[in-house]
């Protein structure tokens, strides 16, 4: 498979400021992109490619519960290839969750849609 990711510019101020709050930010983001390139279908789909990952937040200790919500949007140009948008992240504890509504807003304002 060979697929791309690309972090939006509300995915990396957000995750700028979640690493802030939680050393372990980084490794666990490593940690995501790397199971993102193995399985580009990741997480629970919401219809339209657009997918939400319960990701876990090593410096909380809490597991994927209680860790954070990254949402993507998945381009595929074929069978085995595409881009992984990373459009937003969310902590669970600051958010219980995120609107379809709110998605798609995020993803025109993005110009993914």
């Amino acid at each position: 498979m060979n697929f791309k990711i690309i972090p939006t510019a509300v995915f990396a101020e957000k995750a700028k400021l979640l690493a802030k709050r939680y050393p372990s930010m980084k490794d666990d983001l490593s940690v995501l992109q790397n199971e993102l390139l193995e399985n580009p279908e990741l997480g629970i789909s919401l219809g339209n490619n657009i997918r939400k990952i319960r990701m876990r937040i090593c410096s909380k200790n809490k597991g994927k519960s209680g860790g954070a919500r990254v949402i993507t949007y998945l381009i595929k140009t074929s069978l085995d290839e595409g881009v992984i948008n990373l459009v937003t992240i969310y902590d669970k504890s600051d958010r219980e969750s995120i609107s379809i509504k709110e998605i798609n807003s995020l993803l025109v304002k993005c110009n993914l849609l």
